[in-house]
C-alpha cells in the first residue's frame, strides 16, 4: 500500500467519522446505526497504519493478495450488515402492519359508534 494511499485512507476515515457524528449531533443518525459506520472507519484507520496486519491475515488465511483479503473482509462485513438491516426492516414492516390493521379496527369501531349514536337520536 503507497504511502499516498494509506494518508487518503486516513483522511476519508476521519472525514466519514466526523460527518456522521455531525449527523448524530443533528438527530439525523441514531447512535445504534452510527457505531457500525464508526467502527468500519477505525477498521480502514487500523489497515493504513499497520498494513503487515493485512499482509498477516492473507498469509494465515492462504491467500495470494493482501487486496483479496481486505475485499473478502469488506464484503463479508457489509453482508453481514446487510443481513442485520434485513431483519431490522422486516419487523418494522410487520409492526406498520399491526399498527395498520389496529388503527383500522378503532376506525370500523368509531364509525360504528357514531351510527348506533344517531339510530338514538
Amino acid at each position: 500500500m503507497t504511502p499516498v494511499f494509506r494518508i487518503v485512507l486516513i483522511v476519508v476515515s476521519l472525514l466519514s467519522t466526523y460527518y456522521i457524528l455531525k449527523k448524530i449531533r443533528q438527530s439525523k443518525l441514531q447512535i445504534e446505526y452510527a457505531i457500525f459506520w464508526i467502527v468500519f472507519a477505525g477498521v480502514l484507520v487500523i489497515i493504513s497504519v499497520f498494513p503487515w496486519l493485512v499482509t498477516l491475515f492473507t498469509r494465515l488465511l492462504g491467500m495470494q493478495l493482501p487486496v483479496n483479503f481486505v475485499f473478502m473482509v469488506f464484503i463479508f462485513i457489509l453482508l453481514v450488515k446487510l443481513f442485520m438491516m434485513t431483519i431490522e426492516l422486516s419487523a418494522l414492516e410487520n409492526k406498520v402492519k399491526d399498527l395498520t390493521q389496529e388503527l383500522a379496527l378503532e376506525e370500523k369501531e368509531h364509525i360504528d359508534r357514531q351510527k348506533e349514536e344517531q339510530k338514538g337520536e
